[in-house]
């Protein structure tokens, strides 16, 4: 374990280096404005739209359902809602200080354009599969701009992202939170993990979706209640928090972390890690919904972002810079939140906190191997390499049960800031096509009816698999 864990430290600490330090903030943060002011800020104009979409059914076409927006939903909110909100902003605030929260906002706010984008195109390249539909960047880097084998490098990095390195941290936290509580060996927490998660990925996204969409929704509105208790009942130094995130973030008080660029950088990989706007991975999901429109699951992914990082992660950070000693406490990760939210609410919450990252955390292994999952079936159809796939999952589940979790996190933002930045150069150079798709909804919107789409209505719209097909049927 020691020899595997010292090639990859090598691995990372260049890799990171380059691509974070150089390349992928200032494309995220400039793709996400750019985003923001074509769209005519769409995020807020159709916030409204994000709640009434999100509660329609799936339509069915020629024999083809789908998930509904709903459940598409609920398997982005478990990958996203999980070991960044608890264990990532504690890191983030531990080392980049509170000034990180601040920056985790702009990175979310400004995501909700970048994730209504990708899975606005995800949609419209979706194709049909044996459970409904799939897509995702992969899809529409060889259909809409051609290139297959951007598709190609997609889908690795995200096999690799999502089903391997991804799971390793949600189980990294999970056997930390489980030993600081119960003081159970991570050995059979691993164990634990990997037969509950070979149960259910054997199954397939209708069982995905199904366990997601009854555990997401009760573990969030339990844990966001626990962190509003907190909240308000230390609701006269709120106005005190705010004001020192402020202040951080821009250096003008640098007795937490490392000042303004360190509270820069944390804030802006958690927020990128816990909420994914732009990473490429919430498409895959949003792909499988069968709406009329495909604009109606770009705002359901758009909310997505703002719930779990305006609402969730900023629960979570109040909790732990409400602690008086966050400062000066010698946990990390999802252990600083249990400590935190023990002093908020006494002993029984490191228990409570336990089973929540369990659940979130668990919720977000099967929404992260889903994500590979449709990419190893776009890199090679046949059953047996998803099978191989699983496998592996499985195996990195274990792994990251083991680990230690600064090299677990360090491999984490190297491979999302790879992925990264392949997605956001493919949403760039297909923004057109995104606006375009919007502007018939709004059009159609402002008409009064239910906007629908047709693929004709899109001038220029080329290589649509399924919408095309639903318009020769006609």
């Amino acid at each position: 374990m020691d020899k595997l864990e010292w090639i990859a430290s090598k691995i990372v600490e260049w890799g990171n280096l380059i691509l974070w330090d150089y390349v992928l903030i200032y494309l995220l943060i400039g793709a996400g404005i750019f985003f923001t002011l074509r769209s005519k800020f769409v995020q807020f104009r159709l916030f409204g739209d994000m709640f009434k979409v999100i509660s329609e059914e799936a339509v069915e076409q020629s024999g083809k359902k789908g998930t509904n927006a709903f459940q598409a939903f609920s398997i982005t909110i478990a990958s996203r809602v999980g070991t960044g909100n608890l264990a990532g902003v504690a890191l983030a605030v531990a080392i980049g200080g509170p000034g990180a929260v601040f920056w985790m906002w702009v990175i979310a706010l400004i995501g909700m354009a970048t994730a209504f984008i990708e899975s606005t195109l995800a949609q419209v390249y979706k194709v049909p599969d044996k459970d409904g539909f799939r897509g995702g960047p992969a899809y529409y880097m060889e259909k809409a701009l051609g290139q297959k084998w951007m598709g190609i490098l997609f889908s690795i990095l995200i096999t690799i992202t999502f089903g391997f390195i991804f799971n390793a941290v949600q189980a990294n936290t999970i056997s930390a939170a489980v030993e600081q509580a119960f003081n159970i060996d991570k050995v059979w927490t691993g164990i634990i993990l990997v037969v509950l998660a070979g149960l259910i990925i054997f199954g397939g996204i209708k069982r995905i979706a199904s366990v997601a969409g009854v555990i997401v929704p009760i573990m969030a509105v339990i844990y966001i209640a626990v962190g509003l208790y907190v909240v308000f009942t230390n609701i006269t130094a709120i106005p005190d928090v705010f004001m020192l995130i402020i202040k951080n973030a821009f250096g003008l008080e640098e007795v937490f972390g490392g000042g303004a660029g360190a509270a820069m950088m944390y804030g802006i990989r958690r927020g990128l890690f816990s909420n994914e706007g732009g990473m490429g991975s919430a498409p895959n999901a949003a792909a499988t919904a069968g709406v009329n429109h495909p604009v109606k699951q770009g705002l359901v992914q758009s909310l997505a972002v703002f719930f779990d990082t305006i609402v969730i992660c900023s629960l979570t950070a109040f909790i732990i810079i409400l602690y008086d000693n966050f400062h000066q406490a010698s946990e990390d990760g999802i252990q600083l939140t249990q400590v935190a939210l023990s002093a908020h609410v006494g002993e029984w919450a490191s228990i409570f906190l336990a089973i929540t990252i369990f659940f979130f955390a668990f919720s977000s292994v099967i929404g992260n191997y889903y994500y590979g999952e449709t990419n190893v079936s776009f890199l090679n159809p046949k059953g047996i390499w998803v099978n191989v796939y699983r496998v592996v999952v499985l195996g990195m589940v274990m792994f990251g049960s083991l680990a230690s979790i600064q090299i677990v996190w360090d491999m984490a933002d190297l491979f999302m800031a790879m992925m990264a930045v392949v997605n956001l150069i493919a949403i760039l150079l297909l923004s057109k096509i995104a606006m375009d798709v919007l502007q018939d909804y709004v059009k159609q919107r402002k008409q009064g009816t239910d906007p629908t789409f047709h693929y004709k209505n899109i001038k220029g719209l080329k290589n649509i698999s399924w919408w095309g097909a639903q318009e020769k049927n006609k």
